[in-house]
């Protein structure tokens, strides 16, 4: 597959400014999570980010554990960069992290340095590049300093191997801490990405109100709640679904309470010529505190569904009331462990 990029790829201008840094994030980044992995990418995988690039998608987000087996996303990933993309890299933005499982024994998981700093390196190595544009902290560790996290942040970049770095699902006040940790050491937390959705709204509480005070961007990842916020669900559950693989997203989460919700929330996106998953997509985007949705698709139709939420991202006041009176918590956030410290 010889692929060129589509020279009308940035026509809509579909960007906003990252927290009160100099650095501008497309409107819809592309997550590499769950499809982009295994031996080889498959032909499916390929077209949605070269589809994604033609449409002005400019960022592509992964860890180091992504892909089944882990690491397989990165290396997938790494093999486009080298060839296909390789003449475009300067016009994206590849982000990773680090902090959940990824090899055997006591330094292949959490926040320490031994293991930020190593799972950078062979991030490095499986995607063929330099240096990564940001570098997560993907979780906080209760049981490492938070210095020593900061101290493994500042050094890759100082060390030339991220030009920034982040934090993932982090708390209100850990966030706010890391933020004067990375000062002082003369690095500045770029960005926060918690999970965030019509029915998981916990950063609205404090988090949003926090990293809008420290100049920190924030990219919401799940915010169709793995598909939740979609129709697909409302009947009967698809056997390519992730509910059907019953793992991240349990069949046990696809309650009533949770039916009734999507039901109505989609004929509130009908009337304003919407899919739900595409209302979904514009309604996070519609805090300024919102830099970007981070989408994971299966399909390029998938893709280009999400991507059409941008056609229409207002919303009259009216139409947010009635959509707060469904959007409320289903209790859906598998990350909440993390920020409750």
């Amino acid at each position: 597959m010889n692929y060129t990029a589509n020279s009308s790829r940035y026509k809509h201008n579909h960007f906003r400014r990252c927290g009160e840094s100099g650095l501008d994030l497309p409107l819809i980044t592309l997550g590499l999570w769950k499809h982009f992995g295994g031996k080889n990418l498959n032909i499916e995988s390929k077209k949605i980010i070269f589809r994604a690039f033609d449409r002005g998608v400019t960022h592509f987000d992964l860890a180091n554990n992504y892909g089944i087996p882990f690491g397989t996303a990165e290396i997938n990933f790494g093999k486009l960069i080298s060839t296909q993309l390789k003449k475009y890299r300067n016009e994206l933005i590849i982000s990773t992290k680090a902090g959940y499982d990824m090899w055997p024994g006591p330094y292949g998981n959490w926040s320490s340095k031994k293991y930020l700093v190593s799972s950078l390196d062979q991030s490095l190595k499986k995607l063929k590049l330099d240096y990564v544009d940001i570098f997560y902290s993907h979780r906080f560790d209760p049981n490492t300093p938070l210095a020593e996290t900061a101290d493994a942040l500042s050094q890759v970049i100082r060390q030339g191997k991220a030009l920034y770095v982040g934090i993932s699902s982090y708390s209100p006040k850990k966030t706010i801490e890391m933020d004067k940790l990375l000062l002082e050491r003369g690095v500045k937390c770029l960005i926060h990405q918690p999970s965030y959705s019509m029915i998981n709204r916990w950063i609205e509480k404090d988090l949003l109100k926090t990293i809008s005070k420290l100049g920190i961007g924030c990219i919401a990842f799940s915010p169709l709640a793995q598909g939740m916020l979609s129709n697909k669900y409302i009947n009967k559950i698809p056997a390519n679904s992730r509910a059907n693989e019953n793992k991240s997203l349990k069949k046990q989460m696809l309650t009533d309470s949770y039916k009734d919700k999507v039901t109505n929330l989609d004929l509130i996106a009908k009337k304003r010529n919407q899919s739900l998953t595409q209302m979904a997509l514009s309604w996070v985007l519609r805090k300024k505190e919102i830099t970007s949705a981070l989408i994971g698709v299966r399909t390029v139709n998938q893709l280009n569904e999400c991507l059409d939420s941008l056609n229409n991202l207002n919303f009259s006041t009216k139409e947010l009331k009635l959509i707060d009176k469904f959007a409320k918590e289903e209790n859906i956030n598998l990350w909440s462990a993390s920020s409750k410290h």
